[in-house]
């Protein structure tokens, strides 16, 4: 039985949503296994609506599939999947960089400055946690001063997806160093306003991300 507390009613969904994707990313679900309703309302003591929307999201995201008279089933996510993902990420954010170095301000700067700041020293306490937030705020400061919404709404769009991959690689401590480094080449490129060297680093670094998700996953 699950222990889980919901903070009110009208996030209940968003939560339930949360820890079902997480489970089906991390393969707690493998592919094609059935995801009772009743089971999931029983074991986190809701009713079946919420965990009735849960489902609808999960599907839209392409990560659960309904079947008429049968149920719905977990898609899993594949090592296809994963460099999908990671290659249309890397495709965006290097435009994004490449935007960025052209629009950036002195106060978006600076704001990139303490980021890398807040991880140097969460990297040296070895804080996983607060790592993953500084990383999830220097991409998002990148993505902002591109001035441009659109791409900054397709960017954050993969976050969800991103995420469980970011929890898996920042939560093994062997990986903070490299992490932290790779962050500070992306400002160094970018406060030289070099866009060639910004778009390899930014590249390099998915590169690696997705190297290190999938090898902490084992994904098939």
């Amino acid at each position: 039985m699950s222990d889980t507390k919901f903070s009110n009613a009208s996030s209940l969904t968003n939560e339930i949503v949360d820890i079902l994707r997480e489970r089906i990313l991390k393969g707690e679900y493998i592919i094609g296994e059935k995801i009772i309703e009743n089971q999931i309302a029983t074991e986190f003591r809701v009713s079946r609506t919420p965990i009735r929307d849960a489902f609808k999201q999960l599907e839209t995201e392409g990560l659960i599939d309904y079947i008429p008279n049968r149920g719905s089933f977990a898609k899993g996510f594949t090592k296809q999947d994963m460099q999908d993902i990671y290659s249309v990420r890397s495709a965006l954010e290097q435009l994004a960089i490449e935007w960025a170095i052209e629009r950036i301000t002195d106060d978006e700067l600076e704001q990139l400055h303490n980021q890398i700041e807040l991880m140097e020293f969460y990297t040296k306490r070895k804080d996983c946690q607060k790592i993953m937030e500084t990383n999830v705020a220097f991409h998002e400061i990148i993505y902002r001063s591109t001035r441009s919404r659109f791409l900054s709404h397709i960017l954050k769009s993969y976050q969800d997806y991103v995420q469980q991959a970011r929890r898996a690689t920042v939560s093994d401590e062997e990986n903070l160093d490299v992490i932290c480094i790779e962050h500070k080449e992306i400002l160094k490129a970018i406060l030289d306003q070099n866009v060639e060297e910004a778009k390899y680093k930014i590249a390099k670094h998915l590169e690696n991300s997705r190297s290190r998700a999938q090898s902490k996953w084992n994904i098939k």
